[in-house]
């Protein structure tokens, strides 16, 4: 799941979000740590401009920071940034957050990439809005060499280049998954040629197959052989009869329907499903992470 509280669009959050803070996140955390959720995620943004904030809001924790405070209090959960705006920053400062994140987690970081969207967002940092997609396709292959296990890892490309420099500590995982996040022909394209995961960004389910059809193929022709993990976000869940509205979109009721319903993403090639509940206060949240744990995911499996 996708952590509420440090990202509020007005897309996804709930109203209780705008009150809370670490507290309310560290327990939503343990919570998810404690039932056995396999990731917990966090998005990426710098600033958001005056003309998307009434939509955005301004409210978007840093992911490294996120990430790396609730590592500190978990003990299995995984942890993705989803998605980190790469291009934004250079490869080896990102390489320097990212691999002390994952070696004081122990080995639990997914590395979560996307292109970004917001426009003013790279011009305040000096970054060409234009050439995002290239940016973001030669920052991968940077990260995998910086985040790999040289001390004084190398690379030569186009934009970025370096050698003889050191970094430590090394990850703790031989080598860190990359996800790349979007559904655009470019970052379906991405994440066939450079991915070790796929998650797409708002496709709902009947465009899903296709699109799975699409990244096999193109993965296929760049000749990659190594498996993809291919994810999908729900529908927004409830789990059990609200008493009150929780959305036409909503997915909700008794856990084996639920069941039944997610079981379709399998169904489709889909190995991993990010979902995200509906609630009114931390608790309910807890919950409903707690019931689709013990009630739903049974079901599943």
């Amino acid at each position: 799941m996708q952590l509420p509280i440090q990202s509020q669009s007005t897309i996804y959050a709930e109203p209780w979000e705008a009150g809370a803070g670490a507290e309310d996140l560290a327990e939503i955390a343990r919570a998810a740590d404690r039932a056995g959720f396999a990731y917990l995620a966090s998005c990426d943004h710098v600033a958001i401009p005056r003309r998307l904030a009434g939509a955005m809001s301004t409210v978007w924790y840093d992911p490294v920071a996120t990430l790396s405070y609730l590592a500190g209090i978990t003990e299995r959960v995984l942890l993705l940034s989803h998605v980190a705006v790469v291009g934004l920053r250079h490869p080896l400062l990102s390489a320097k957050q990212y691999a002390t994140l994952d070696h004081l987690s122990g080995g639990r970081l997914i590395l979560g990439v996307g292109a970004g969207h917001v426009r003013e967002e790279f011009e305040a940092l000096g970054v060409d809005f234009a050439a995002r997609g290239p940016v973001l396709d030669e920052s991968i292959d940077a990260l995998r060499a910086a985040l790999g296990q040289e001390e004084y890892p190398e690379f030569a490309g186009e934009r970025f280049s370096f050698s003889g420099l050191g970094q430590r500590p090394r990850p703790a995982q031989q080598r860190i998954p990359v996800w790349v996040g979007g559904s655009s022909p470019a970052a379906v394209r991405r994440a066939a040629v450079r991915g070790d995961g796929w998650l797409p960004q708002g496709d709902p389910r009947d465009r899903l197959p296709a699109q799975i059809a699409t990244l096999k193929a193109l993965r296929e022709e760049a000749g990659v052989t190594e498996p993809i993990e291919i994810g999908a976000i729900t529908e927004p869940l409830y789990v059990g009869e609200a008493d009150w509205e929780v959305g036409r979109r909503t997915l909700s009721g008794k856990p084996d329907a639920l069941a039944e319903s997610l079981r379709a993403y399998a169904a489709m090639g889909v190995h991993q499903i990010q979902v995200r509940f509906r609630s009114r206060s931390r608790a309910e949240l807890i919950d409903q992470m707690a019931a689709f744990a013990a009630d739903v995911v049974p079901h599943l499996t």
